[in-house]
Protein backbone atom coordinates (compact mmCIF):
# COMPACT_ATOMS: atom_id res chain seq x y z
CA UNK A 1 0.00 0.00 0.00
CA UNK A 2 1.49 3.30 -1.25
CA UNK A 3 2.54 5.71 1.78
CA UNK A 4 -0.34 8.89 1.37
CA UNK A 5 2.38 11.62 2.78
CA UNK A 6 4.83 10.44 -0.68
CA UNK A 7 5.74 13.56 -2.70
CA UNK A 8 5.66 12.48 -6.19
CA UNK A 9 8.95 13.51 -8.29
CA UNK A 10 6.83 14.74 -11.54
CA UNK A 11 4.52 16.67 -9.53
CA UNK A 12 7.55 18.70 -7.49
CA UNK A 13 8.63 19.14 -11.17
CA UNK A 14 5.95 20.40 -12.78
CA UNK A 15 4.94 22.95 -9.83
CA UNK A 16 8.91 24.31 -10.39
CA UNK A 17 7.92 24.52 -14.23
CA UNK A 18 5.29 27.16 -12.85
CA UNK A 19 7.14 28.64 -11.04
CA UNK A 20 9.68 29.08 -13.33
CA UNK A 21 6.95 30.51 -15.45
CA UNK A 22 5.44 32.55 -13.19
CA UNK A 23 8.42 34.35 -12.52
CA UNK A 24 9.50 35.03 -16.30
CA UNK A 25 6.04 36.45 -16.94
CA UNK A 26 5.95 38.49 -13.61
CA UNK A 27 9.16 39.96 -13.40
CA UNK A 28 9.12 40.97 -17.89
CA UNK A 29 8.17 44.58 -17.38
CA UNK A 30 8.81 45.19 -13.95
CA UNK A 31 11.35 47.09 -12.40
CA UNK A 32 11.28 45.13 -8.93
CA UNK A 33 11.61 41.68 -9.48
CA UNK A 34 8.43 40.26 -7.62
CA UNK A 35 8.72 36.69 -8.24
CA UNK A 36 12.57 34.89 -8.34
CA UNK A 37 13.03 31.77 -10.48
CA UNK A 38 13.64 28.38 -8.33
CA UNK A 39 16.99 28.84 -10.46
CA UNK A 40 17.50 32.29 -8.27
CA UNK A 41 16.79 30.63 -5.28
CA UNK A 42 19.28 27.91 -5.41
CA UNK A 43 21.99 29.87 -6.22
CA UNK A 44 21.46 32.68 -2.85
CA UNK A 45 21.00 29.52 -0.77
CA UNK A 46 24.50 28.31 -2.10
CA UNK A 47 26.06 31.46 -1.58
CA UNK A 48 24.91 31.35 1.51
CA UNK A 49 25.64 28.23 2.62
CA UNK A 50 29.20 28.58 2.73
CA UNK A 51 28.95 31.43 5.08
CA UNK A 52 29.77 30.60 9.14
CA UNK A 53 26.61 33.49 10.26
CA UNK A 54 24.38 30.99 7.52
CA UNK A 55 24.91 27.81 9.65
CA UNK A 56 24.84 30.12 12.87
CA UNK A 57 21.64 30.65 12.60
CA UNK A 58 20.25 27.86 11.42
CA UNK A 59 21.71 26.23 14.83
CA UNK A 60 20.16 29.10 17.10
CA UNK A 61 16.65 28.66 15.29
CA UNK A 62 16.72 24.85 15.64
CA UNK A 63 18.07 24.59 19.48
CA UNK A 64 15.28 26.61 20.49
CA UNK A 65 12.78 25.55 18.29
CA UNK A 66 13.79 21.40 19.09
CA UNK A 67 13.77 22.22 22.71
CA UNK A 68 10.21 24.03 22.71
CA UNK A 69 9.41 20.48 20.79
CA UNK A 70 10.94 18.04 23.05
CA UNK A 71 10.04 20.00 26.65
CA UNK A 72 6.58 19.92 25.94
CA UNK A 73 6.30 16.21 24.48
CA UNK A 74 7.56 15.28 27.46
CA UNK A 75 5.71 17.59 30.05
CA UNK A 76 2.53 16.40 28.05
CA UNK A 77 3.21 12.78 28.52
CA UNK A 78 3.53 13.14 31.95
CA UNK A 79 0.15 15.45 31.98
CA UNK A 80 -1.44 13.16 30.02
CA UNK A 81 -0.52 10.31 32.95
CA UNK A 82 -1.81 12.28 35.76
CA UNK A 83 -4.91 13.29 34.35
CA UNK A 84 -5.63 9.65 32.76
CA UNK A 85 -5.19 8.48 36.79
CA UNK A 86 -6.96 11.47 38.36
CA UNK A 87 -10.02 13.16 36.92
CA UNK A 88 -9.41 16.58 39.00
CA UNK A 89 -6.30 17.04 37.10
CA UNK A 90 -7.86 16.29 33.65
CA UNK A 91 -10.91 18.73 34.93
CA UNK A 92 -8.18 21.35 36.25
CA UNK A 93 -5.89 21.27 32.64
CA UNK A 94 -9.29 21.21 30.27
CA UNK A 95 -9.99 24.97 30.43
CA UNK A 96 -5.75 25.55 29.71
CA UNK A 97 -5.55 22.93 26.97
CA UNK A 98 -8.90 25.36 25.06
CA UNK A 99 -7.50 28.20 25.73
CA UNK A 100 -3.81 27.73 24.46
CA UNK A 101 -5.31 25.68 21.24
CA UNK A 102 -7.96 28.93 21.11
CA UNK A 103 -5.32 31.95 21.40
CA UNK A 104 -3.93 33.34 18.41
CA UNK A 105 -0.48 32.63 18.20
CA UNK A 106 0.34 36.17 17.59
CA UNK A 107 -1.20 36.96 21.16
CA UNK A 108 0.96 34.40 22.54
CA UNK A 109 4.49 36.24 20.72
CA UNK A 110 3.48 39.59 21.95
CA UNK A 111 2.76 38.41 25.61
CA UNK A 112 5.65 36.77 25.84
CA UNK A 113 8.02 39.00 24.33
CA UNK A 114 6.59 41.41 27.11
CA UNK A 115 7.50 39.23 29.77
CA UNK A 116 10.86 37.12 28.75
CA UNK A 117 13.97 37.62 26.11
CA UNK A 118 13.42 37.62 22.63
CA UNK A 119 15.68 35.16 22.66
CA UNK A 120 13.76 32.22 24.30
CA UNK A 121 10.66 33.15 22.45
CA UNK A 122 10.62 30.93 19.75
CA UNK A 123 11.10 27.90 22.25
CA UNK A 124 8.27 28.88 24.32
CA UNK A 125 6.45 29.46 21.90
CA UNK A 126 6.96 26.38 20.37
CA UNK A 127 6.35 24.42 23.25
CA UNK A 128 3.12 26.35 24.02
CA UNK A 129 2.16 25.11 20.40
CA UNK A 130 2.84 21.64 21.19
CA UNK A 131 2.07 21.07 24.26
CA UNK A 132 -1.71 20.94 24.29
CA UNK A 133 -1.45 18.49 21.01
CA UNK A 134 0.85 16.06 22.91
CA UNK A 135 -1.59 16.47 25.73
CA UNK A 136 -4.68 15.36 24.23
CA UNK A 137 -3.13 12.64 21.73
CA UNK A 138 -1.42 10.78 24.63
CA UNK A 139 -4.46 11.33 27.13
CA UNK A 140 -6.68 10.01 23.92
CA UNK A 141 -4.27 6.59 23.58
CA UNK A 142 -4.64 6.26 27.48
CA UNK A 143 -7.91 6.18 27.57
CA UNK A 144 -8.56 4.09 24.08
CA UNK A 145 -6.58 1.10 26.24
CA UNK A 146 -7.96 -2.46 26.07
CA UNK A 147 -10.16 -2.54 29.18
CA UNK A 148 -10.45 -6.12 28.86
CA UNK A 149 -6.16 -6.47 29.07
CA UNK A 150 -6.82 -4.34 32.26
CA UNK A 151 -9.07 -6.23 34.17
CA UNK A 152 -6.78 -9.32 33.44
CA UNK A 153 -3.92 -7.60 34.54
CA UNK A 154 -5.34 -6.49 37.27
CA UNK A 155 -6.59 -10.30 38.35
CA UNK A 156 -3.27 -11.93 37.89
CA UNK A 157 -1.31 -8.77 39.83
CA UNK A 158 1.04 -8.00 36.94
CA UNK A 159 3.51 -5.04 38.19
CA UNK A 160 2.90 -1.45 37.07
CA UNK A 161 5.45 -1.46 34.87
CA UNK A 162 5.00 -4.73 32.28
CA UNK A 163 1.49 -3.01 31.93
CA UNK A 164 2.87 0.17 30.79
CA UNK A 165 5.38 -1.85 28.82
CA UNK A 166 2.99 -4.54 27.16
CA UNK A 167 -0.79 -2.76 27.09
CA UNK A 168 -0.28 1.01 27.49
CA UNK A 169 2.84 1.49 25.40
CA UNK A 170 0.92 -0.36 22.23
CA UNK A 171 -1.82 1.09 22.58
CA UNK A 172 -0.32 5.20 23.26
CA UNK A 173 2.16 5.16 20.58
CA UNK A 174 0.31 5.35 17.77
CA UNK A 175 -1.68 8.51 19.24
CA UNK A 176 1.63 9.64 20.25
CA UNK A 177 3.25 9.77 16.55
CA UNK A 178 -0.16 10.92 15.03
CA UNK A 179 0.42 14.16 17.71
CA UNK A 180 4.10 14.18 16.86
CA UNK A 181 3.36 14.54 12.81
CA UNK A 182 1.01 17.41 13.32
CA UNK A 183 2.84 19.09 16.18
CA UNK A 184 6.31 19.09 14.28
CA UNK A 185 5.23 21.34 11.72
CA UNK A 186 3.14 23.48 13.89
CA UNK A 187 5.99 24.01 16.13
CA UNK A 188 8.45 25.60 13.34
CA UNK A 189 5.84 27.74 11.84
CA UNK A 190 5.01 28.99 15.42
CA UNK A 191 8.59 29.33 15.94
CA UNK A 192 10.09 30.88 13.21
CA UNK A 193 6.48 33.21 13.32
CA UNK A 194 7.83 34.48 17.02
CA UNK A 195 11.42 34.91 15.27
CA UNK A 196 10.21 37.40 12.85
CA UNK A 197 7.50 39.31 15.12
CA UNK A 198 10.94 39.43 17.96
CA UNK A 199 13.95 39.48 15.78
CA UNK A 200 16.37 37.68 18.38
CA UNK A 201 19.36 38.54 16.86
CA UNK A 202 21.14 35.79 14.83
CA UNK A 203 17.67 34.03 14.38
CA UNK A 204 16.52 32.57 10.77
CA UNK A 205 13.49 35.07 11.50
CA UNK A 206 15.52 38.05 11.59
CA UNK A 207 17.23 37.22 8.19
CA UNK A 208 13.34 36.80 7.10
CA UNK A 209 12.31 40.20 8.59
CA UNK A 210 15.84 41.75 7.04
CA UNK A 211 14.54 40.15 3.55
CA UNK A 212 11.05 42.10 3.77
CA UNK A 213 12.44 45.40 5.02
CA UNK A 214 14.57 45.67 1.95
CA UNK A 215 12.40 44.09 -0.04
CA UNK A 216 15.58 41.39 -1.50
CA UNK A 217 13.17 38.89 -2.46
CA UNK A 218 16.47 36.03 -3.24
CA UNK A 219 16.43 36.12 0.33
CA UNK A 220 13.44 35.88 1.42
CA UNK A 221 12.83 32.61 -0.59
CA UNK A 222 15.71 31.24 0.15
CA UNK A 223 15.71 31.37 3.88
CA UNK A 224 12.00 29.89 3.22
CA UNK A 225 13.52 27.04 1.30
CA UNK A 226 15.65 26.79 4.15
CA UNK A 227 12.98 26.46 7.25
CA UNK A 228 11.05 23.96 4.71
CA UNK A 229 14.41 21.78 4.34
CA UNK A 230 15.20 21.90 7.77
CA UNK A 231 11.88 21.56 9.48
CA UNK A 232 11.51 18.34 7.14
CA UNK A 233 15.04 16.93 7.96
CA UNK A 234 13.89 17.45 12.22
CA UNK A 235 10.67 16.21 11.13
CA UNK A 236 12.28 13.29 9.83
CA UNK A 237 14.87 12.58 12.55
CA UNK A 238 12.18 12.20 14.99
CA UNK A 239 9.64 10.23 13.59
CA UNK A 240 12.69 8.02 12.78
CA UNK A 241 13.50 7.57 16.59
CA UNK A 242 9.62 7.10 17.39
CA UNK A 243 10.27 3.89 15.09
CA UNK A 244 13.51 2.87 16.27
CA UNK A 245 12.33 2.75 19.36
CA UNK A 246 9.20 1.31 19.23
CA UNK A 247 10.88 -1.38 17.75
CA UNK A 248 13.31 -1.49 20.37
CA UNK A 249 10.27 -1.78 22.60
CA UNK A 250 8.85 -4.73 20.49
CA UNK A 251 11.75 -6.87 20.79
CA UNK A 252 12.34 -6.67 24.49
Amino acid sequence: MKNPRTIRAWAVAFWLAIWQLGSVILNRDSLLPLLVSPVQVLVRVAQLSVTTDFWASICFSLLRIATGFFLAAGLGILLAMLSARFHQVKDILAPVVLAVKTIPVASFIILVLILFSSRSLAALISFLMVLPIIYTNVLAGIEAADRQLLEMAEVFLIPVGRRIRYIYLPQVMPFFRSGCMVALGLCWKSGIAAEVIGTPSGSIGEHLQQAKIYLDMPDLFAWTLVIVLVSLAFEKTVLALLSWTAKRLERM
